[in-house]
């Protein structure tokens, strides 16, 4: 069994779902290209690999690829898909506790598709240090996360209205279906909350996801990172000015920032 937050689900759902996952975020691809002239001298972690949707394209290009992924299924059908050899590896590792690795292996870290939201606030914390840790000075950490202010306007009914009565229909009942799920969260309370825990459609509502607001994830970053930097998840380009920020309303936003 595999476990995100107390929401519980089979070896082989899990396993089916990320397996199925082929391309990168359009983020992604801009990162891919911004150091396209690094990333034959790099060593790389990919942190929680699922199904290899980013081992495909990376762990080609870089000089060394380690991924890690916490569920041993996983693990298990990346290693049957991409065999071991001197430049790729793949393992079992908890980004919480990445004792395996010594301190300043690697050069670029990445932990995509929101990994990091499935876990708990103080846990988070943990990744973070164990990022740095394991990264080199000046290396790259980069990782998308949920927005709180993306979210913000899910909570609202009049956002969910268009001019298509279809998909009126399908908004207003994922609405309701997100309403329901996070009873004791009013959108007074999401307006004020630096981050919250929410039950999102994911996985048809069974899974707890970590929502933060770009600012406060900015916060968390800076005791160990700098030049943090924030693309959007729907165009992959970089997010550059404060208003463009508060502006935003993506439901992901990618982050890319350097150890310090």
């Amino acid at each position: 069994m595999f476990e995100h937050n107390h929401q519980v689900y089979t070896a082989r759902e899990i396993v089916q779902h990320y397996s199925q996952l082929h391309q990168l975020q359009p983020a992604e691809q801009s990162i891919l290209a911004l150091l396209c002239n690094k990333w034959a001298h790099i060593k790389m972690l990919d942190v929680g690999i699922g199904g290899g949707r980013t081992t495909q394209h990376f762990s080609g290009v870089v000089k060394e690829y380690v991924g890690i992924d916490y569920s041993e299924e996983m693990v298990a059908v990346c290693q049957k898909r991409f065999p071991s050899s001197s430049q790729l590896r793949i393992e079992l590792g908890d980004a919480r506790d990445m004792s395996q690795f010594p301190d300043n292996s690697f050069d670029f870290i990445l932990f995509s598709f929101n990994g990091i939201d499935v876990i708990s606030h103080s846990d988070r914390l943990r990744v973070l240090k164990e990022v740095s840790r394991v990264g080199k000075s000046g290396g790259y950490f980069f990782f998308s996360s949920h927005s709180l202010q993306g979210l913000e306007r899910e909570f609202k009914w009049q956002n969910q209205i268009s001019l298509n009565p279809l998909k009126t229909y399908v908004n207003i009942i994922m609405y309701a279906l997100l309403r329901f799920f996070n009873r004791s969260i009013s959108p007074q309370q999401l307006k004020h909350s630096e981050h919250e825990i929410i039950q999102d459609e994911s996985h048809n509502f069974r899974l707890k996801q970590y929502y933060i607001r770009p600012q406060e994830q900015i916060n968390q970053l800076k005791a160990d990172f700098e030049n943090i930097r924030i693309y959007s998840w729907k165009s992959g380009l970089e997010i550059t000015t404060q208003q463009e920020l508060r502006d935003n309303s993506d439901m992901w936003l990618y982050y890319l920032c350097e150890v310090k």
